[in-house]
């Protein structure tokens, strides 16, 4: 088995140049603070440059700046509370509060640094293109992200739908054609179901947009893949850090197929908050229903 992040640096440490030393002694001494905050922070923290940062990584083995954090992730992800990766049991709300938000921006700023802004680009433009877009998703947390992809783009005027059912999907594939697109979304990527649809979808030549991890079945499957990693979740197989990061990739799309399709998803868009603000359930002012008139009639007397 070969050594882990924090077993490496306690290797390496007594030999390494001074200011990588620093480095090292800062990752030891608070590891998710670490995972927590952007290499330009600890470069700071460390007096250093984020070169410095490189070099040291590669000194333990890793090829950049992602491998690294991706590694100490999982190790902390592997050794720490079964309540979630960064809160102890004993944790007061205090730190409960700190250290899940600062992990939420973690995952953020893990996509910016991930995602591949010409996969991204070339997806958004499949979309605009396209003469139907369906959305498939697999399990709970990825059926609400596709469901949300779908509303999304029926909402700017595109040709959308979401299928979450395997029977439903493969029909969908089986009708799609050469200028439809199909956006296949799951973390793990690799449920024999939907993979099964992807490639019905495939043989009926349309373009397939995965949004899933590196690696995944699915990814290799995919036309265009939007790929992002999370680590591990201790509590469950897909968790709050995959959410955060595939719903911040579906805001990024949304807005990049809303520039492409101009003045006319300006329009509608502006069009339903117009009607739902006045017609809708969810008006910032509802009339006021006085049961007592209602039933006695505007004198207050009973019919």
């Amino acid at each position: 088995m070969p050594p882990r992040v924090l077993e490496k640096i306690a290797e390496i440490m007594d030999r390494a140049p001074t200011a990588r030393r620093t480095v090292l002694a800062l990752i030891l001494e608070d590891p998710q603070r670490v995972l927590d905050e952007t290499f330009e922070m600890l470069a700071q923290r460390a007096n250093s440059s984020v070169p410095t940062i490189m070099r040291t990584c590669r000194d333990l083995g890793y090829p950049g700046l992602r491998e690294f954090k991706l590694a100490l992730a999982q190790e902390l992800a592997v050794g720490g509370s079964p309540l979630n990766r960064r809160v102890r049991i004993d944790d007061d709300t205090k730190q409960v509060i700190a250290k899940i938000t600062r992990g939420s921006v973690s995952v953020i700023n893990g996509v910016q640094a991930q995602l591949n802004p010409d996969a991204v680009q070339a997806a958004a433009d499949a979309i605009v293109q396209a003469t139907r877009v369906d959305c498939y998703g697999v399990g709970v947390t990825s059926n609400f992200m596709a469901s949300d992809m779908q509303a999304r783009l029926y909402r700017m005027g595109v040709a959308s739908n979401s299928y979450l059912d395997p029977h439903l999907q493969l029909i969908s594939a089986a009708t799609i054609g050469p200028r439809g697109v199909v956006m296949a979304i799951t973390h793990v990527g690799g449920m024999p179901s939907l993979l099964e649809a992807v490639d019905v979808a495939r043989s009926q030549g349309a373009t397939v947009v995965a949004l899933t991890q590196p690696g995944s079945k699915l990814a290799g499957m995919a036309d265009i893949v939007l790929s992002v990693e999370v680590a591990p979740d201790p509590v469950m197989p897909v968790g709050p850090e995959a959410y955060l990061a595939h719903l911040t990739v579906i805001e990024i799309l949304t807005v990049l197929v809303a520039q492409r399709l101009g003045d006319k998803a300006v329009a509608r868009l502006a069009n339903i908050q117009r009607t739902l603000e006045t017609r809708g359930v969810d008006m910032h002012q509802h009339p006021r229903l006085d049961w007592d008139e209602a039933a006695n009639g505007p004198s207050g007397d009973a019919p």
